[in-house]
């Protein structure tokens, strides 16, 4: 068994990054601006946004932060959107999720230019990605093929099984994981809340990809030996530690490693990567690689 260090991949690609940066400062060019819309004061997003700016200001990217209070309406914050997509300055922008329930996420998303929409969500980005078209690729499904392809793992003609059909996440991974492409080439088989006899299917995984939401599901049973494992899951469970919680995935760690032929951590495995696969996406839109 050996683990997928999603920490040692991510400083990697960030110096990489970095250097490229450093370029465009040297050559006295407005270096590339991530900015980011957070309404309310989720924990969770308060959490990913910062990591956010500490990535930006790592690699030496821009980074900005537009702050609203939950009673935000739709149509401000449209507005909002309407502003970023045409700041000549902003490069690539995001909208965190989830947003209050008065708004609906689905028309804010449609209203990002496509060109700006580094978090790949924009049904114009899903087309493309869909139809094998160059496009952006939401963050943690693209850190997920860079993991697999950093570290060497077989994917065609594997049966890949993809627990999870969520449009951030599962929908796009398995795309990702069927196109032809290294890696790719997978056949790929999408299990969600409504599948039946779903053990019996992950037995069959060359690949796991565990998005499902739910804290240690994957049990040792339900995995077959030599499989290749990767958790996107990641959870905050309160113990009698001093801490007073600890941090899990969507996998039985304890019981799956012995089984894996390779296996992500959680913290330290997919997590990590998502931050890098924004900046790799803002990088895009600011050389405008995709839009041109």
């Amino acid at each position: 068994m050996e683990l997928i260090d999603g920490k040692k991949i991510a400083e990697e690609i960030k110096r990489e990054i970095a250097r490229k940066a450093a370029e465009i400062i040297d050559a006295e060019q407005t270096p590339p601006h991530l900015a980011a819309i957070l309404v309310g004061n989720d924990p969770a997003s308060e959490t990913y946004i910062a990591s956010k700016e500490k990535a930006c200001r790592a690699v030496g990217f821009t980074s900005s932060v537009y702050r609203y209070p939950a009673e935000i309406s739709e149509q401000q914050l449209l507005e909002v959107v309407d502003f970023l997509n045409t700041d000549e300055e902003v490069h690539g922008f995001i909208v965190q999720l989830p947003l209050p329930r008065h708004i609906d996420a689905n028309k804010v998303i449609e209203r990002i230019n496509p060109a700006k929409d580094v978090d790949g969500f924009h049904p114009v980005n899903v087309g493309r990605l869909a139809l094998g078209l160059p496009s952006y690729v939401p963050a943690t499904p693209a850190g997920i093929v860079l993991l697999l392809e950093k570290y060497g793992i077989e994917t065609e003609g594997k049966h890949c099984v993809v627990l999870g059909r969520s449009n951030i996440v599962g929908t796009p991974v398995s795309l990702l994981m069927s196109r032809k492409a290294v890696p790719g080439n997978c056949t790929v088989t999408l299990c969600h809340s409504k599948t039946t006899n779903l053990a019996e299917i992950t037995r069959q995984a060359d690949i796991l990809i565990a998005a499902i939401g739910q804290p240690g599901f994957v049990t040792g049973d339900m995995v077959k030996e030599g499989v290749v494992v990767v958790d996107v899951g990641i959870h905050r469970i309160e113990d009698n530690s001093e801490k007073g919680y600890h941090i899990t995935g969507d996998v039985d760690f304890k019981s799956v490693a012995p089984k894996s032929s390779y296996i992500t951590p959680v913290p330290g495995g997919v997590g990590l990567m998502t931050i890098v696969s924004l900046l790799l996406n803002t990088l895009k839109a600011y050389n405008r690689e995709i839009y041109s």
